[in-house]
């Protein structure tokens, strides 16, 4: 059986689309209405937010508020490490993706003779760079930065001194670097991404499981085959992002993409991953309240939560 402590982190000065700050206290309020303790059951601790910075004018069109970003990682780092040591299971609940370079650079810190493995369970590859991205939003960037990628074979933008020496800050976080190796992680709903993150997933050879692979084979399937290619890994941290889901169900999302994961679908899908030993940590993000209606998103992000736990207490 695992100790399990929660790491509230409601940052959201990564996302394009505000409020996902807002997702964590909509996930409690769905448990209260499931009539759950869940969250009184375990020990919780909450990150300081940079979220103030979104009053403020941007000054890096590249990489939005990075200087508060490299704060929130080594904040989130600090959090998940001495979570890990203290022998604890780390569940994080998070506004917006970015905040999972912290996550990824915490376990390292902790456990810097590990070979992490990444399960990404999200829409989108997450993989740009400030050389590369389209809109400037670093919750597009946490596993470019975890693997410590520039893809300046991709560039289309010339960056500042500033935003270049920030960059390196955040992919150097922990003085470990890289923390993942490309080739360690797995895309589950990937669906959405450009070029550029194209060109890295064939550079590492990443495996990408589809929507439609999930359905074909089947969630026992797609797991088997998810471990068997991290079978070198020591360690594996699964990310699961709400817009995995198909956008008819994930509308309370900043980023929802049709031909998504069904509720149930996911549902077992964590819960499967959740029984290998290897799983060292799980991270819930991008649920935003906001653009929801009848808390749907938080309520089927706190089902697959409260599952996952379920499963990791009897493991």
């Amino acid at each position: 059986m695992k100790n399990i402590k929660i790491i509230e982190v409601p940052s959201e000065i990564g996302a394009g689309t505000r409020g996902a700050s807002l997702g964590i206290e909509a996930i409690k309020v769905a448990a209260l209405d499931f009539m759950s303790n869940f969250f009184v059951n375990f020990p919780t601790e909450r990150v300081e937010t940079e979220n103030n910075l979104l009053f403020e004018p941007i000054f890096s069109p590249y990489a939005k508020r990075l200087h508060g970003i490299v704060n929130m990682a080594e904040k989130i780092s600090k959090s998940v490490s001495t979570c890990i040591k203290n022998q604890f299971f780390p569940i994080v609940v998070s506004g917006d993706h970015s905040n999972a370079i912290g996550t990824i650079a915490g376990i390292k810190m902790a456990l810097p003779k590990s070979k992490l493995g990444v399960i990404w369970i999200d829409a989108h590859a997450d993989m740009h760079t400030p050389y590369t991205t389209p809109s400037g939003n670093v919750h597009g960037m946490p596993l470019a930065a975890s693997i410590s990628e520039d893809n300046l074979e991709s560039k289309v933008h010339e960056l500042d001194e500033k935003t270049t020496k920030q960059w390196e800050q955040l992919k150097n976080l922990g003085k470990i670097n890289p923390k993942v190796s490309g080739e360690d992680i797995v895309f589950i709903s990937l669906r959405d991404f450009e070029k550029e993150e194209k060109f890295l997933i064939d550079k590492y050879g990443m495996k990408v499981i589809t929507t439609s692979e999930v359905r074909r084979k089947g969630v026992e399937n797609v797991v088997r085959s998810t471990f068997r290619y991290l079978n070198d890994c020591t360690h594996i941290y699964v990310s699961f992002d709400v817009d995995s889901l198909d956008s008819g169900i994930s509308k309370g999302t900043g980023t929802p993409v049709s031909n998504g994961l069904r509720e149930r679908e996911a549902d077992d899908l964590v819960s499967k991953l959740m029984q290998n030993r290897k799983i060292c940590c799980f991270e819930v993000t991008e649920v935003n309240p906001t653009l929801d209606k009848e808390n749907l998103m938080a309520e089927i992000a706190f089902n697959i939560l409260q599952r996952s736990v379920n499963v990791l207490m009897l493991s």
